[in-house]
């Protein structure tokens, strides 16, 4: 891009040296990929502003020497949305130098955070007034609110709390031609008129710069109970997860599913780990929680005792204490360290129909065995909201040469399934570079010309993360 290469490496430390620009190569490599490694690229400039109108000036002196922009949160996501492409010509803006609470409201349960505070201190924050903001990701010790509402993130407590945009009132956006969208306001029924923050969440930085957020707080659970079950299949997960949501309605609010070969996985990089029960086909990790005058422990008991009545459960442990919940979740979380000590592997974020997790389940590792006998199909999720994840570690041994088209293939594989049976390619990672074809592809028509319009409206230069989502 000529025009993107108007200004000088001079001109710009001239112009934007103020904001905190990382010159030191080394430095900059954290920058310039995501936690994962599979996304590296090259910034042009790393400008890491501490205010609102320090996001502007940049926008303003960016746009102005025809610079593209790439906002970016904590680099945990996994679709290169944030990360600088391989030109060499974007400047890559980090958040993570705006990170104050700048109002915590207990009678309004609100709170107003900069879009570079970690998720882990927006917890810590509302926990700290008696509140509880419900949005948990296993990233949550270095994803930043900002990232988080640009994708739109999910987590384990989507069943009873919702996606991020649930969780949000208000938002203050930096604009591509550096004005200040300021809709920080804490709300809860406003109809004047379009909602416009929600074009900002889950636009995935493509629309401007989100700098702070208004976020919808709740009582803070003062009873939580964690269960570990055993179950003979899917099928009876799914046929689980009914009947919890029928006997404990909004009291339920993680239902998490991990077949064996995924616990297997998690105790071999979790010194210590034990199972409280004999190995059993499939495990659901069920948490339920609630505040106030509600006896929590008796309604989950009577639960379980009718489940396994059903012959639902072969086996199962609810947690006798903290510590033991916190195994229990060790478990789940090991899984995912599992993946990543195996080495590359392909990860997918697919939605699918409740009523069809099983079916697509069975298919999709059907078909990928028949590709490859000796891949490892991982198909784990969140079973209230249909959202699995489906990933394959590749055979021991294969050549590196030959990874890129094995997990391309493995890919193809899964989003067929997916498509037949009426799913999502992303249930919750975004779009960003990497998922732009398939998603390409897929979207009707009409959908794809709405939103090219939105993205012209508001960033006609084509400059704030370019070629993020849409071409």
């Amino acid at each position: 891009m000529d025009q993107a290469n108007k200004a000088t490496s001079d001109e710009l430390r001239a112009a934007l040296g103020e904001f905190g620009p990382i010159e030191d190569t080394a430095e900059r490599l954290r920058y310039e990929q995501d936690w994962s490694g599979d996304h590296r690229g090259y910034a042009r400039i790393v400008l890491r502003p501490r205010s609102t109108a320090e996001v502007q000036a940049i926008v303003r002196r960016c746009m102005a020497a025809g610079l593209p922009v790439v906002p970016q949160g904590g680099h945990t996501g996994l679709v290169g949305g944030g990360t600088p492409t391989e030109a060499g010509n974007e400047v890559v803006v980090s958040l993570e130098r705006m990170n104050r609470i700048r109002q915590v409201d207990p009678l309004g349960f609100s709170m107003v955070a900069e879009a570079g505070c970690i998720l882990e201190s927006v917890q810590g924050a509302a926990a700290a007034e008696d509140l509880y903001f419900p949005l948990s990701l296993s990233a949550q010790g270095s994803c930043q609110i900002g990232g988080n509402i640009a994708t739109n993130a999910g987590g384990i407590n989507v069943l009873r709390y919702g996606m991020t945009r649930d969780l949000v009132l208000g938002l203050e956006v930096v604009l591509p031609d550096g004005r200040l969208f300021d809709g920080l306001s804490g709300l809860r029924k406003d109809n004047t008129g379009y909602d416009l923050k929600q074009l900002f969440i889950g636009a995935e930085g493509t629309l401007g710069i989100v700098t702070a957020a208004s976020l919808k707080l709740y009582p803070r659970p003062s009873q939580v109970q964690t269960a570990l079950l055993g179950l003979p299949s899917v099928e009876h997960a799914v046929a689980l997860f009914s009947r919890a949501r029928r006997d404990m309605g909004d009291l339920l609010s993680a239902f998490e599913l991990m077949p064996r070969r995924c616990v297997e996985l998690a105790l071999e990089v979790m010194p210590g780990l034990r199972e409280p029960f004999d190995p059993v086909p499939t495990y659901i990790l069920l948490e339920a929680s609630t505040g106030g005058l509600i006896d929590l422990r008796p309604i989950l008991e009577r639960f379980l005792e009718g489940a396994m009545e059903q012959e639902h459960i072969i086996d199962g442990a609810i947690a006798a204490n903290t510590t033991q919940a916190r195994d229990f979740w060790r478990i789940r979380e090991g899984l995912i360290e599992g993946q990543v000590r195996r080495g590359r592997h392909l990860r997918t974020d697919v939605s699918i129909p409740i009523s069809a997790i099983a079916a697509f389940i069975a298919s999709a590792e059907q078909a990928l065995r028949a590709h490859e006998p000796d891949c490892l199909p991982l198909s784990y999720g969140h079973i209230g909201d249909g959202n699995i994840h489906l990933n394959v570690l590749p055979p021991l041994g294969l050549p590196a040469g030959q990874l890129p088209d094995f997990l391309h293939a493995c890919e193809e594989i899964i989003l067929t399934e997916v498509d037949r049976l009426g799913g999502s390619i992303s249930a919750e990672h975004g779009i960003g570079i990497k998922k732009r074809a398939a998603f390409l592809a897929r979207k009707p028509q009409v959908h794809l010309e709405l939103m090219k319009r939105i993205k012209d409206a508001l960033d006609p230069a084509g400059w704030m993360s370019p070629g993020r989502v849409l071409e």
